[in-house]
């Protein structure tokens, strides 16, 4: 993986399409990957997987969180997906070798999976991100889970991963308002047409109705959802390989 950095503060590993065929390919192809939180980060055997489909993927770390500079939750994370996405076209340097990038996306897409779901999400009020695939996605953070609540999360964020969030109290108040970092809050604002969400009914950590509710609200201008019986709180890469053919053919829609 190599690694870049986007508006001074935003770090991210990226690849380029896995083969020299599919880099000299016509059409240009990113997708930006959102992880959850709190988590390690660890998606790159995910991120050589969708290389080898022919994409230019990049991982970023959320302003605030592990490499990244800024404060955590300072900003709605969607804007560090954005901000990504600005900085292809502006260019972009591979931190290893100096090596310099500057891409024109013909088709960017974004996944993003429980934390992450809103950042896709609400990144797909962007004209220039075509669809996105949103697992196991927070749609409105008054609705999670007991087990999930925002103070159990905040609480256990600072005492189990410590600086590598780096936030103040006032950003996780701001998700519980309900109206910061919320596609539910945005719902007008979104293009169901973009959506491809998968949840299960038995995720302890978000809860099943919302979601369900947010996605067949948007069921008539085109959003895919998955509902599953059984899965749990869903792991991004598993599911993606699951699906993959439906989401492939959701891409090229």
């Amino acid at each position: 993986m190599l690694r870049t950095r986007f508006a001074k503060d935003i770090v991210a590993e990226f690849l380029p399409p896995a083969s020299a065929r599919l880099r000299a390919s016509r059409r240009t192809r990113v997708i930006i990957f959102c992880d959850g939180m709190p988590s390690v980060p660890k998606a790159q055997p995910f991120a050589e997987w969708l290389s080898k489909k022919g994409f230019w993927v990049f991982y970023p770390r959320y302003r605030g969180a592990w490499e990244s500079g800024g404060i955590f939750l300072e900003k709605s994370p969607d804007e560090d997906v954005i901000d990504v996405i600005n900085g292809l076209s502006k260019g972009f340097t591979s931190l290893w070798d100096g090596k310099k990038f500057k891409l024109k996306p013909d088709e960017i897409f974004v996944i993003g999976t429980s934390f992450g779901g809103p950042a896709a999400i609400l990144a797909s009020r962007d004209a220039r991100v075509k669809k996105i695939v949103a697992i196991s996605p927070v749609v409105d953070w008054r609705a999670l889970n007991k087990d999930g609540s925002v103070d159990a999360e905040a609480r256990f964020v600072c005492e189990a991963f410590g600086n590598g969030y780096r936030t103040d109290p006032h950003g996780y108040a701001k998700l519980k308002k309900g109206k910061f970092y919320s596609p539910a809050y945005c719902a007008n604002e979104i293009d169901g047409a973009k959506l491809f969400i998968v949840h299960a009914k038995d995720d302890e950590v978000v809860r099943y109705r919302e979601v369900a509710q947010f996605a067949a609200a948007k069921k008539k201008q085109g959003a895919v959802f998955v509902s599953l019986k059984k899965g749990g709180h869903l792991s991004s890469r598993t599911t993606v390989e699951k699906y993959w053919k439906r989401i492939a053919k959701f891409f090229k829609g």
